[in-house]
């Protein structure tokens, strides 16, 4: 195996090899030779860490953005695009709000009226730039960019949800590597995932066949990057549109958003420090994020381990739940409310 000379090294080499070749007359008190072999030498050792990329390219589980791009487009497949948050806002006054008009979230988050609307009523607003970042809760406040007669300023958000930032290039190499070892195979239940996983914003799915009678299919999904996880129905809709456009055409297929269970705990924890705290919450929305699955139990030991291994935990009494949480197909469990004793 090659391995790449450090920079040191080749400085080295270089000068071993330039003053190999020069008399002992040649060589003066203050030669240039050792000037061009530490020249020479960071130019080699700059090839050296190009050359060292390059072999990472031409990899698939190393390639990198539009090499792991290329690569994946050869199989089909193409990175998923950020998607533009878009729902309505209700505005107050006597007015027009016509098409095109700005509001602007208190960080600065811009959002352009779709359609020109009479006022007091509901506003269509979409995101200007698309990305997760667009997505606003319900209650939130708008205000006019530019004041329009006879409309209030600020708006109250009803609903701004489907924004989702461009795929990660480790999500990107997941599907692709995916792609690759359970190739196309006629309807199964992995490509249905796949399927799934190609609408923007989809980051996990799971498939039931026959759930609802012979010759159906159901695919239910979540969405990672938003709060909450689980899809809405517009959401839902997506994905079903594109599944009808992919599947057999012998399957009926159905998609349905799982049914959230909100998983809470009750831990007495020591050292109960802030720092500790939040490192037992990110270890168990990870254990979630890994084992949480329609119809899935979430094991008591498993729950027990991800507080232990938590950093800075060294002790800890879990009463909440007392036993393995069992759900349904259809249910799901998610972060519930962490209380601490």
């Amino acid at each position: 195996m090659f391995e790449r000379p450090t920079l040191r090294e080749l400085i080295a080499r270089t000068q071993a090899d330039t003053t190999s070749r020069l008399s002992a007359e040649e060589l003066l008190r203050r030669s240039d030779a050792v000037v061009y072999a530490r020249v020479l030498a960071g130019a080699s050792h700059e090839l050296h860490g190009h050359l060292q990329w390059i072999a990472g390219q031409v990899i698939y589980d190393t390639a990198e953005a539009e090499f792991l791009e290329r690569w994946a487009s050869l199989w089909g497949i193409t990175r998923k695009p950020a998607e533009f948050a878009n729902g309505t806002v209700a505005a107050t006054g006597a007015g027009t709000v016509p098409a095109g008009t700005l509001y602007r979230r208190a960080d600065g988050t811009e959002f352009e009226v779709s359609v020109s609307t009479e006022v007091p009523g509901d506003v269509p607003l979409q995101a200007v730039v698309a990305g997760a970042a667009g997505n606003t809760d319900a209650g939130a406040q708008l205000s006019l960019m530019t004041p329009i007669a006879g409309v209030n300023t600020v708006a109250i958000v009803v609903s701004m949800v489907n924004g989702s930032d461009s795929e990660l290039d480790e999500d990107l190499r997941a599907r692709f590597l995916a792609r690759i070892r359970r190739p196309p195979n006629g309807g199964s239940a992995d490509d249905y995932v796949q399927w799934a996983l190609e609408v923007p914003g989809v980051t996990r799915a799971w498939v039931f066949p026959q759930e609802l009678g012979p010759g159906t299919v159901t695919v239910r999904f979540v969405r990672d990057g938003d709060t909450p996880i689980i899809p809405d129905a517009g959401e839902v809709a997506v994905v079903l549109a594109h599944l009808e456009e992919v599947r057999p055409v012998t399957a009926q297929v159905y998609a349905f958003a799982p049914v959230a269970v909100p998983l809470a705990f009750t831990i007495q924890l020591a050292p109960s420090t802030p720092e500790v705290k939040a490192a037992v919450e990110a270890s168990l929305r990870d254990l979630l994020e890994r084992e949480a699955a329609p119809g899935a139990t979430i094991l008591l030991s498993h729950i027990r381990e991800a507080i232990s291994t938590a950093a800075g935990e060294v002790d800890h009494v879990l009463t909440v739940p007392a036993a393995n949480v069992v759900h349904t197909t259809a249910q799901m469990a998610t972060m519930g409310v962490i209380t601490w004793l």
